[in-house]
């Protein structure tokens, strides 16, 4: 038997003891009855692979599929799908979802045999390239992610914020796109644009940057064209990464209803990144202590961004965010506790990059 494990995943007893007496003598078996069951498993004891069911009550095997792709936890983990010959097979779904491949019952034990190591082959030589590009980047990731925090610092060069501000409100936005649909591959990739959205201040006149009074009307304009000198100075790397901070820099400042800076546009013409920035962003500067004022209370905070649903605020990304509060406040109470203990919040990046945490 080899050290590798396959959860099978059925809400019909006899179906797993069928696959189990294929695979038992060459595999460690696990098995879930259920797709909670399933998701819960597959944290715990990350399996090699997985067999899943497609029909199946309550959560059938797509949604099941869908929540382990959106899980950075188990997000690698093949699924073959495993489905009756009478039952209508949507390939093209499973697929999209990240399925590696189907199985029809009643099952073919070589075939399924055969499967088995296919897949599985693929996945370990994924996992040692993956490992191995990790290994051989891992110096110029770091180089990068400076290179990202000191954009993000000269943003905010004559504010008061600290480097945590920038990255706590980058984990705000990564978890907000993830809840919105984002990969998980995706949401990372936001949360280190995030940071460089206000890049282009660095192009503001410390008069108008740091005036202790409201801005006259041809101060506002000077202090608005921020958004389109960021974006300018992002723009010249054509890396996908920092094609999607320009397009956050540039559109930060949109609103829903069109009230917005620097063009004006309104609802899905405003790039999602940069909605979901928008969010993060408010909800990040009305928690913070500044030298002018107080923390807002989180019930003022809340009622302030409902207030702002459907003007400011795209409705449907903050019905997302107040209905992951929970996991918000979570991020908030790590980086709070980061920013208490001095340490380093370029430092602390790149220690949770190396853990898989970013």
């Amino acid at each position: 038997m080899s050290g590798e494990t396959v959860l099978i995943v059925d809400d019909t007893p006899q179906n797993i003891d069928v696959l189990k007496s294929v695979l038992a003598d060459d595999y460690q078996i696990r098995a879930a009855i259920n797709g909670q069951l399933a998701l819960k498993i597959a944290v715990a004891q990350q399996p090699d692979i997985i067999l899943l069911d497609v029909m199946m009550p309550e959560m059938d095997g797509y949604e099941v599929c869908r929540r382990l792709k959106a899980d950075p936890e188990t997000c690698d983990i093949p699924v073959i799908f495993v489905t009756a010959v009478t039952e209508s097979i949507k390939e093209e779904q499973g697929f999209a979802l990240g399925a590696v491949d189907y199985i029809t019952k009643p099952i073919n034990p070589a075939i399924v045999r055969a499967r088995m190591k296919t897949h599985l082959t693929l996945a370990n030589q994924q996992r040692a390239t993956r490992a191995a590009v990790i290994a051989k980047t891992a110096e110029l990731s770091d180089s990068q992610r400076s290179a990202i925090y000191m954009l993000g610092e000269a943003g905010h060069f004559n504010d008061t914020d600290t480097g945590v501000h920038i990255w706590r409100m980058a984990a705000y936005a990564s978890t907000l796109a993830t809840k919105a649909g984002w990969s998980v591959e995706d949401a990372k990739l936001l949360e280190l644009a995030a940071p460089m959205h206000d890049t282009g201040k660095i192009g503001i006149p410390d008069e108008i940057l740091k005036a202790p009074r409201r801005l006259t009307d041809d101060e506002m304009a000077v202090m608005q064209t921020h958004t389109t000198i960021g974006r300018d100075i992002l723009v010249k790397s054509t890396t996908p990464l920092f094609q999607l901070a320009a397009e956050i820099a540039y559109n930060h400042h949109e609103c829903w209803d069109g009230s917005g800076y620097p063009r004006g546009i309104s609802g899905t013409d405003i790039p999602e990144s940069a909605r979901i920035v928008a969010i993060a962003d408010v909800f990040d500067a009305l928690s913070m202590r500044r030298p002018y004022k107080e923390p807002w209370p989180l019930d003022e905070i809340l009622e302030f961004l409902k207030e702002k649903s459907g003007s400011h605020f795209d409705p449907s990304l903050l019905a997302l965010f107040m209905e992951h509060l929970d996991e918000i406040l979570e991020i908030q109470k790590r980086w709070d506790s980061i920013e208490h203990s001095g340490e380093s919040a370029l430092a602390t990046m790149i220690k949770l990059q190396h853990e898989g945490e970013l």
